[in-house]
């Protein structure tokens, strides 16, 4: 079944988020042939909501997120998704032969050179803008790839795992960028992530997949910004790597 698409057009930004969510899926299926890679799986995402979602490889994770992306059609069950949502892949994914200001505005209607580098300018790669993309470190290419999702103002925001390949320090980094744009524009976001303290630094609510259905779902509750000694952090960290067998 095709996904429906819902939209808020015209409507204030305040009444908006009163009155939607930026993803319901219920009954969702998806198989490969005999395998049903999701079976059965239902969730819902308020406006504004920043989710994580845990689980092992080849749970099903990237499989829903490419769903609720729009890449991926061939379903079984209901999937509405706001109209306006990006994504960002572990790999940025920039065409070599264009200028960094120009990945930016791909696919993105009526945005030129100002928008993209109003959209650098929010993760730090403005004087980057004439680059090319193999001139760009990993951190770079990865903000470039966040500016590029930014820049269509998505009220729903998937990540997929993207800060994998970054090391330690500018993962880091990233994370507390990713935090500040989703603070200051409020989308929606659901994060694929094998980290555990990923999950717990960034998100409201932690979702833990197995199977390919939502075996788990929890809610955030510690205060911003987290730390790893604060009250109630690691309970919770001990709960997930249960839930995902690696304690």
């Amino acid at each position: 079944m095709t996904a429906p698409e819902t939209t808020t057009a015209g409507l204030p930004e305040a009444a908006r988020a009163a009155t939607t969510t930026a993803a319901s899926i219920s009954g969702l299926r998806r198989s490969f042939g005999d395998r049903a890679v999701i079976d059965d799986l239902s969730l819902v995402i308020p406006s504004g909501q920043f989710v994580a979602l845990l689980g092992a490889s080849g749970c099903g994770k990237s499989t829903l997120l490419r769903i609720l992306a729009g890449l991926d059609a061939d379903i079984q069950g209901e999937v509405t998704v706001a109209r306006r949502r990006a994504v960002a892949f572990q790999a940025p994914r920039l065409m070599p032969w264009k200028k960094v200001w120009r990945n930016v505005v791909l696919g993105a209607p009526g945005a030129g050179r100002a928008e993209a580098l109003a959209a650098l300018a929010e993760v730090g790669l403005r004087e980057r803008a004439d680059a090319w993309p193999a001139t760009l470190s990993g951190g770079e290419a990865q903000r470039a790839s966040l500016a590029r999702a930014l820049i269509r103002q998505p009220d729903l925001l998937l990540l997929d795992e993207p800060f994998a390949a970054l090391d330690a320090l500018t993962r880091l980094r990233a994370q507390d960028l990713v935090g500040d744009l989703w603070r200051t524009h409020s989308p929606a976001v659901l994060l694929v992530t094998h980290d555990v303290d990923e999950a717990l630094r960034l998100a409201d609510r932690v979702v833990v997949m197995k199977n390919g259905r939502l075996e788990h779902d929890v809610p955030v509750g510690l205060d911003r910004p987290r730390d790893v000694g604060a009250d109630g952090y690691a309970p919770l960290r001990h709960i997930l790597l249960r839930w995902l067998g690696a304690e």
